[in-house]
């Protein structure tokens, strides 16, 4: 076997073993070089088996890379190795934030002073809220005034007038 015969074969394990080994060594640069030995198979290709071979070669090495890529896509998530790194449910339920409209019209306390951001607790929850523009002092009561998303607007409670009790 002549030497480049023996350069084209050794480019083309080299870069379908490094494109295999992406999966294990995550980060691009392997499978890049990987894909480079391919190209580097296909252009030695010309230089081993002639014109019509190399495009021979050529031709063959991205049917089978298609096929091997195919292949892959379709096996890989059914096996053990694949059902750890691929996603298992489509997260249809899930929900990045609870709901807070429950809350809304509802009154609590302000643990922390809230300038205008701070935590307060809301029907037993702890919660972080932003004051509507005022500073509110921590044990001071407060109502819910709106609710985005999990952004809590809250004002502070005006005290009513309580009536003196007679003696």
């Amino acid at each position: 076997m002549d030497s480049m015969l023996q350069l084209f074969f050794v480019l083309l394990t080299t870069g379908l073993l490094l494109i295999g080994a992406e999966i294990y060594l995550p980060g691009g640069v392997v499978g890049a070089i990987g894909i480079l030995a391919l190209i580097g198979a296909m252009a030695v290709g010309f230089g081993a088996f002639g014109l019509q071979g190399g495009f021979l070669a050529a031709v063959a090495i991205l049917a089978l890379s298609g096929i091997f890529l195919f292949v892959w896509i379709k096996l890989f998530p059914q096996t053990s190795m694949g059902r750890k790194l691929t996603l298992s449910r489509d997260g249809k339920d899930f929900k990045s934030s609870p709901d807070y409209h429950t809350l809304l019209g509802k009154e609590g306390e302000a643990i922390s002073d809230l300038r205008p951001s701070g935590i307060a607790s809301i029907q037993g929850h702890r919660v972080d809220v932003v004051a509507d523009g005022v500073w509110i002092a921590a044990q001071s009561r407060i109502l819910v005034a709106s609710v985005e998303g999990n952004r809590i607007l809250v004002r502070p409670v005006k005290m009513k007038p309580q009536p003196l009790e007679k003696e």
